[in-house]
């Protein structure tokens, strides 16, 4: 699928939802109560045009939307695909107000739209860890929020969010905000997202060098004496993930809620894990995205001191 807004399916909303329905079931309709595939049919007038679907075996109704972040959603399916390319093409992020602007809805229905195709974007429950044996894992963490020089004169300085990540040399990153980078806190995310077969790559934090023991082996660099390369040593990778995560936040947002900011993060490291020097193009990543809505909801409404640009 081209990005060319001249695209029947983000004008068409009987071509969006043929594009929806073919993501999500390659092979045929499956009832998302039951998971019937043989006695599924299509219902006939009005709810047939809107896409409804029968399934004989629980008796109930569906559409291509129930089971996943669209789910109840009364915003047209071509506005929902155009929001899944302009996300997942925009390497540096696309915000509220931009969709807004381009898709011509209101700012809430655009911030609506984005933190649930955010949402979308976020690993699966049975995602494996990254690493394993004979490989690096690279462990960091970083800040995210408001520069001291950029505060107005008697204004509060924005506080700073950590977030922890680790990236397999070569492969995919995990990322979490956690609440503080004590060893307990920076523990609970490594060990259950790289496996303990990996060798293990950090600064010279004292939480890494008790941490590295649990790995198959340790290497480390010391960047307060301004050391960033030390054989197989390095921290590089996963700096340059951290940069895009400043750009996209500094640059795009501006300004992220705590409340939030995982859904941010969890779409950089989508874009990240779907990345073209590992040969997906925007085409690919927009249809990954879209697969990944399934079994996703989110049900709060929207607040106006949670909302974000």
């Amino acid at each position: 699928m081209p990005f060319n807004i001249t695209d029947p399916v983000f004008s068409d909303e009987a071509k969006a939802r043929a594009f929806f329905e073919k993501q999500r079931w390659p092979n045929g309709p499956q009832c998302p109560f039951c998971g019937e595939t043989e006695n599924v049919t299509r219902l006939g007038g009005k709810a047939g045009a809107e896409g409804r679907l029968h399934c004989r075996s629980c008796r109930k109704k569906f559409s291509v939307t129930v089971g996943t972040v669209m789910e109840r959603s009364h915003i047209p399916l071509t506005k929902w695909l155009m929001t899944f390319r302009l996300m997942a093409s925009s390497k540096k992020g696309v915000s509220a107000h931009q969709v807004h602007r381009m898709l011509g809805v209101t700012y809430k229905t655009a911030w609506f739209l984005c933190h649930r195709v955010r949402e979308a974007m976020g690993l699966p429950k049975s995602t494996e860890p990254i690493g394993g044996k004979g490989k690096t894992v690279e462990a960091d963490e970083t800040f995210v929020g408001g520069k001291a020089k950029n505060v107005h004169r008697g204004k509060p300085i924005p506080p700073k969010r950590p977030v922890v990540a680790l990236v397999e040399r070569g492969g995919e990153v995990r990322a979490r905000h956690v609440a503080d980078v004590t060893a307990k806190s920076i523990r609970s995310v490594i060990v259950t997202q790289a496996s303990r077969d990996s060798n293990l790559s950090t600064d010279e934090s004292l939480t890494y060098y008790w941490l590295g023991r649990e790995f198959e082996k340790h290497m480390s660099v010391n960047h307060s004496a301004g050391e960033y390369v030390r054989g197989e040593a390095t921290t590089n990778t996963i700096e340059s993930f951290f940069a895009i995560i400043k750009r996209q936040m500094y640059g795009t947002h501006h300004a992220v809620s705590e409340a939030h900011l995982q859904r941010y993060v969890n779409e950089i490291a989508f874009k990240w894990n779907n990345r073209a020097k590992l040969g997906i193009n925007d085409e690919a990543r927009t249809n990954a995205a879209i697969r990944g809505s399934t079994g996703k909801r989110l049900t709060y409404r929207r607040t106006d001191n949670a909302a974000n640009a």
